[in-house]
């Protein structure tokens, strides 16, 4: 059995806790009255590893956050194509993949729809462009109008989704994207 003996006479004696936490961003997160809140979240931040800690500048959160990820829902009661998520591709020229998972629940029929579409887009740093023809999976349970697709609109990569007249449908989405430059 190995213990570590530390010296009164040598130094101060360490901390029962730790006293500051670097984070990757607004470091550092600070214990107070050695409590320190550990939460999960997600961020749209780009981040090559999928991961960050963000700390609460000098408060006791400490936030683990998996970055990279879009989430967003909408309502359609109607035909009209809608907005679902859109996405900043930012200033700097670069090109992003995008998988992307969305679920339909037609409140009207009581039934749903699954989408996934993986795609690519570019950016100048101005404008946004298509890389080909996004790839999608459609499950429906049962064969409907409703529809999910990936384009572009200015500097932006859109999710648009379509819904049914006369019908209510739930969407929700959660995407992920890898970004280079």
């Amino acid at each position: 059995m190995s213990q570590i003996y530390k010296s009164l006479a040598a130094g101060p004696v360490p901390p029962t806790v730790p006293e500051t936490f670097i984070t990757d961003v607004n470091s550092p997160a600070v214990p107070a009255a050695n409590i320190l809140n550990e939460i999960g979240g997600s961020t749209s931040a780009n981040n090559n590893n999928g991961i960050q800690t963000d700390g609460s500048s000098g408060g006791n959160t400490l936030t683990i956050q998996l970055t990279n990820r879009i989430a967003a829902a909408v309502t359609t009661a109607d035909a009209t194509p809608t907005i679902l998520a859109s996405f900043a591709l930012g200033a700097t020229p670069a090109v992003f993949t995008f998988d992307v998972q969305i679920a339909s629940f037609n409140v009207t029929d009581v039934n749903g729809d699954g989408y996934f579409i993986s795609g690519s887009t570019r950016t100048d740093g101005a404008s946004a462009t298509l890389c080909g023809n996004p790839d999608k999976i459609e499950n429906e349970e049962v064969m409907d109008a409703a529809n999910a697709d990936m384009i572009v609109s200015g500097n932006n990569m859109v999710i648009q989704v379509t819904g049914i007249a006369g019908k209510t449908h739930h969407w929700r989405t959660v995407i992920t994207y890898v970004q280079v430059t």
